[in-house]
C-alpha cells in the first residue's frame, strides 16, 4: 500500500484532472487505466462532429468522477482506483 500523503496527492490530482479535463480521460490516464481513458478521449474527439453533444456528456462524466474521487476517503480511493483499478464510476 502507498503512503497516506502519496494517496492524498494522487486523489487530489486525479480529482482535479477529472473535473477540469475529464472529458478527455486525462484522469484515467493518470491512474493508469489506459482502455477507459482511450475510450473517453476517442468519444470526446468524435463528439466534436456532433456539435459537442457527446463531448459534453463525456465532460459531465469526468466531473462526476472527479467529485467522487475527492469525496472518498484516502483508503477507499486507494482500494477502488489504485488497487482494484475500478474503471467507471
Amino acid at each position: 500500500m502507498a503512503e497516506k500523503s502519496e494517496v492524498s496527492q494522487k486523489k487530489l490530482t486525479a480529482g482535479l484532472l477529472a473535473i477540469f479535463l475529464g472529458g478527455l480521460g486525462i484522469h484515467k490516464f493518470y491512474l493508469g487505466m489506459q482502455k477507459p481513458a482511450t475510450i473517453m478521449l476517442v468519444v470526446w474527439i468524435l463528439g466534436l462532429c456532433t456539435l459537442g453533444v457527446v463531448s459534453s456528456v463525456m465532460s459531465v462524466i469526468g466531473i462526476v468522477e472527479g467529485v467522487m474521487y475527492l469525496t472518498k476517503s484516502d483508503e477507499e480511493f486507494e482500494r477502488l482506483y489504485m488497487v482494484e483499478k475500478k474503471e467507471w464510476f
